[in-house]
Parts: structure tokens; C-alpha cells; sequence
């Protein structure tokens, strides 16, 4: 069908809209459209979290949906993803735990408006949060153990030699290879659910054209397919919340687990 025929064209400019375009100065020295909504979610936090601080201070019980459901976010980041995980030193890294999950959900979740491009939708901002995260629990190693002694306490004890050298160089290497998955598993998620959803709003917008051009059998039939369409990219955009805060989750445990990690004696 022509509208198939289409598709590809459509698609390709769908994801050459995800590129990096610059709104105020170039792409290296000015202001992206990534840029623009990662400031628009920061602002959205800082406003949220502002609006929960006086609400909550306002009575001793917590009062209203908004409060119940903001505080019930920081007690699942406080329990689940910081104090099961940390044990004892949880009050030390939860500042740093829970900022990094609240800044990545309202930054996917913003994604999800129409027409927004999510700071988390492009490899830029998920690498800098990578390199934050790495660096972080590098410094929490090195706190602990020292420079020298974090780097040999990578080689475990009790495997004999060669062996436990062999041990340390992977490692060494899968400790550096964590800044590479951090960033990319975050990325393509956004990234492909987003490319995902813009195909389906195509197909939608493609059958639904030859309705407007004037009312016949294969226009009708071709909007009974837009429906078809429109309920797939529906479930897909419920799916799409559904990731957005996993996604949150997931780079967040594993920031959490990587400083158990350094903390470790063994």
C-alpha cells in the first residue's frame, strides 16, 4: 500500500528528529533540544520537591495524594535501592542514590510528553551520569582501602597464582566496562522506545490522511487501521511509563550495588 510505502521515508526523518539539534548557538557550545528539556525536568524536580517540603511541613501527618506519593517514592529509594543494599553506611550514599533516580525518572518521564526530547535521550547526558556514578564509587573504593590498595583489592585472595592475576586483569576490565554499560543500556532504552512509539504515531497519521482527503471505502478501511494503530501505540506508551521507571530503577540499583561493592572487605 502507498502509505507503507511511505514508512520508510517517515521513519527516517523520525529519527533524524532524535539527532542533537542546536536551538541556541551550535551543538558543541550552545543549547539542544536535549539540553532544553533536561533544564525543564531539572526545574520540574526542584519545583516538585519544593511544593512536597512545604506541604509536608504544613501538618505532622502526611496529607493528600501529592505528598503520600512523593514521599512514598523517597522511602522505596531510602529502603529498596539504599538500606537493603548498603546496610550500614546507607545515610552516607543515599543523597547521591536518590538524586541520581529522581534526576533519570522525571527526565524519562518527561520524554513521554508529546514533542519532548528527554536529557536521558541521548548518549551525551547518559555517559556524563556513567562517569558520575564510575568516579563516585572509585572515590568510595579508594576512601576505603586506599588508591594502591583498591586497585590490588580487585585480585582475590586465595586463588593461586597465575590465576588470581588473570582474575584481576578481568576485573580491572569489567570495572571500566561499567561506565560503557551504564550509559548505553539507558540510552537505547529511551532511544528505541521512543523511536518506537514516533512509528506508530506515523502509521496512525499516514491511514488517517486518506480520511481526510474525502470519505470512501478505502478511506474508511484505511482509518480502521489508524484505530488498530492508535490502541497499539497506546499500550506501547503505557509500556513506555512502565520503562521509564524501571529504567530509573535499574541505573540507580546498580550505582547502589557498585559502592557495595567498593565498601566490601572480600
Amino acid at each position: 500500500m502507498e502509505e507503507f510505502d511511505r514508512l520508510p521515508g517517515e521513519v527516517n526523518d523520525l529519527v533524524d528528529g532524535f539527532m542533537a539539534q542546536p536551538v541556541v548557538g551550535d551543538v558543541y557550545f550552545g543549547v539542544t533540544q536535549y539540553t532544553f528539556w533536561l533544564a525543564i525536568a531539572v526545574l520540574v524536580l526542584v519545583v516538585v520537591l519544593f511544593a512536597f517540603k512545604r506541604r509536608q511541613a504544613a501538618t505532622l501527618v502526611p496529607e493528600g495524594r501529592f505528598v503520600n506519593a512523593v514521599e512514598y517514592l523517597i522511602e522505596f529509594a531510602r529502603k529498596d535501592l539504599v538500606i537493603d543494599l548498603l546496610g550500614n553506611t546507607w545515610r552516607q550514599h543515599f543523597p547521591f542514590i536518590a538524586t541520581v533516580f529522581f534526576f533519570i525518572l522525571i527526565n524519562n518521564l518527561i520524554g513521554l510528553v508529546p514533542g519532548a526530547h528527554p536529557g536521558t535521550g541521548t548518549i551525551g547526558v547518559t555517559l556524563a551520569l556513567a562517569l558520575i556514578t564510575f568516579v563516585y564509587f572509585i572515590v568510595v573504593g579508594v576512601k576505603k582501602e586506599g588508591g594502591w590498595g583498591y586497585v590490588m583489592s580487585l585480585k582475590p585472595k586465595g586463588v593461586p597464582f597465575p590465576m588470581d592475576w588473570l582474575v584481576w586483569v578481568i576485573e580491572l576490565f569489567s570495572t571500566f566496562l561499567r561506565l560503557i554499560t551504564l550509559a548505553v543500556r539507558l540510552f537505547c532504552n529511551m532511544f528505541a522506545g521512543h523511536v518506537v512509539m514516533g512509528t506508530f504515531a506515523i502509521l496512525a497519521s499516514l491511514f488517517l490522511e486518506r480520511l481526510a482527503q474525502g470519505i470512501s471505502l478505502e478511506a474508511v478501511a484505511g482509518a480502521g487501521v489508524s484505530l488498530m494503530w492508535i490502541v497499539i501505540l497506546i499500550v506501547i506508551y503505557l509500556v513506555e511509563m512502565l520503562v521509564a521507571a524501571i529504567q530509573a530503577y535499574v541505573f540507580a540499583m546498580l550505582a547502589a550495588v557498585y559502592v557495595q561493592l567498593a565498601e566490601e572487605e572480600e
